[in-house]
């Protein structure tokens, strides 16, 4: 997003810090540990492509951290920060975070360092189509081997050309489809992907809240509702966990913080309004019944139930850990909190639902796409009307019975047959709060484990270890 707050470790070594207290707790060896937190490989393209009659060299990096399961899956993001160390340890991360939601992929990142906003739309499709290319010939690319999907920069219209670019590669290979996922769904994508990320953030926090110990441990009260709710960056991860929180669960979202500023509004912001207004102005400043400031910083340490960091890694570090004013803090983004924050908010009892666990609904729901890709099939066509038909033989069961008719609500929902975007809720839903379960299971079981952070990574790091045992690697 913004500037960071000039953290004193890389990412990649705040990264492997919470992994060691991890490792700790599980006393595994200095030689499997190592090879557990080494990134297989990372391979570095600089290539040319013309751009109004001038040549100009861009430069991007695609990372494989692990490959214990294939493909390798991660997204590409297209950013002027992008560098090695922060490709790599994003690459890290979603090996844990796969393992963590039980998704049998190794763990991938791709990023390319360029700013997208100084290019036209030709422009683009003929750098990314360019850098796409660079990595199919390398092997970095194919839907056996490695799948990227949409990160910072890129979304279903860059997946849909680097799709087109890897089919034009290799026609013969009738699962092309599958080579990336967060396609649009005429292009082979799955309805409810672009949402997912955001999705699974409100699934994760709803199955938090159905913990009352653990709600209670936070020091929260019981209901979701009502509660006092600041976001960090409202792209499509934040906007869409803001917007399901402030018109399904009714929180309020009292302040968001973009780029250029904080919005704040004591009584709570329609997130829809003020994502229009991003939209239409290209900045969050003049929105309407709001306070705006640019005091970016100062946003983080607003006093609110729930913080929600959104937007990019090392926002809260050891310079302002300690003027956090919250009782949750859910990492929608990757790596929002440095490692020596992570100890400062620990012992200010401040609870911490981690990056690896919190957003990957994303990577979830890359799954069922890449599955849907594989299969030829689109989820639900073969039991839909089955499942009506059935509904609708209830419905008349019970009519007879009572020998009165149906409500109308009883009606629509008996008698309505899943269709793909109900499945893929359905299975993000149920993957988000079995994986809650099972990272509190930890927590509650291990004397050793005093925080969900280690607790996820302990969960993580056991189905690595066992999946490298059973094929034979150690």
């Amino acid at each position: 997003m913004e500037k960071k707050n000039n953290p004193s470790l890389s990412f990649s070594a705040n990264v492997n810090f919470m992994i060691d207290r991890a490792l700790t707790v599980l006393k595994i060896d200095t030689g499997i540990s190592n090879s557990i937190k080494t990134c297989n490989s990372t391979i570095k393209v600089s290539f040319p492509v013309e751009i109004n009659g001038r040549i100009e060299v861009f430069t991007g990096w695609r990372s494989v951290h692990s490959d214990h399961r294939l493909p390798s899956k991660g997204g590409i993001r297209f950013a002027p920060i992008v560098n090695e160390d922060e490709v790599e340890a994003l690459a890290s991360l979603m090996t844990y975070k796969c393992a963590i939601v039980d998704v049998p992929f190794g763990g991938s990142k791709g990023g390319l360092l360029i700013d997208p906003s100084k290019y036209t739309r030709d422009d683009m499709q003929r750098i990314t189509r360019r850098f796409a290319r660079e990595l199919i010939r390398k092997g970095y690319l194919s839907p056996a081997t490695n799948v990227p999907a949409p990160d910072m920069g890129t979304g279903e219209r860059e997946m849909a050309w680097i799709t087109d670019t890897y089919k034009q590669l290799h026609p013969e290979d009738i699962n092309y489809l599958g080579c990336v996922t967060g396609k649009p769904v005429a292009h082979g994508g799955i309805r409810g992907r672009v949402e997912a990320t955001g999705r699974g953030v409100v699934y994760a926090i709803r199955e938090f809240f159905r913990h009352a110990d653990d709600v209670k441990a936070a020091g929260l009260t019981p209901k979701l509702g009502g509660k006092r709710i600041v976001v960090q960056g409202l792209g499509n991860v934040g906007y869409y966990a803001a917007k399901l929180l402030d018109e399904e669960d009714q929180s309020k979202i009292i302040a968001i913080i973009e780029r250029d500023g904080v919005l704040v509004n004591e009584d709570g912001l329609c997130v829809e309004d003020v994502r229009m207004h991003m939209n239409q102005h290209k900045t969050i400043e003049g929105f309407p019944g709001a306070v705006f400031s640019e005091n970016i910083a100062a946003g983080l340490e607003i006093e609110c139930d729930i913080l929600i960091p959104a937007a990019m890694e090392a926002q809260i570090t050891k310079e302002n850990a300690h003027n956090i004013k919250t009782k949750l803090i859910v990492e929608a983004a990757n790596g929002p909190v440095t490692f020596e924050a992570d100890d400062i908010l620990q012992q200010r009892g401040i609870t911490i639902l981690p990056d690896a666990y919190i957003n990957a609904g994303g990577v979830t729901v890359s799954y069922f796409e890449w599955v849907r890709n594989i299969a030829h099939i689109r989820f639900g066509r073969m039991e839909r009307r089955h499942d009506e038909m059935r509904g609708a033989q209830m419905l008349k069961v019970i009519e007879n019975m009572t020998g009165e008719k149906s409500a109308s609500w009883m009606q629509k929902e008996l008698a309505h047959g899943a269709d793909e975007l109900d499945l893929v809720r359905s299975g993000l839903d149920d993957t988000m709060r079995n994986s809650y379960q099972q990272l509190k299971e930890i927590y509650q079981s291990n004397d050793n484990v005093h925080d969900f952070r280690t607790a996820a990574y302990v969960v993580a790091i056991q189905k690595l270890v066992r999946a490298y045992i059973d094929i034979g690697v150690y």
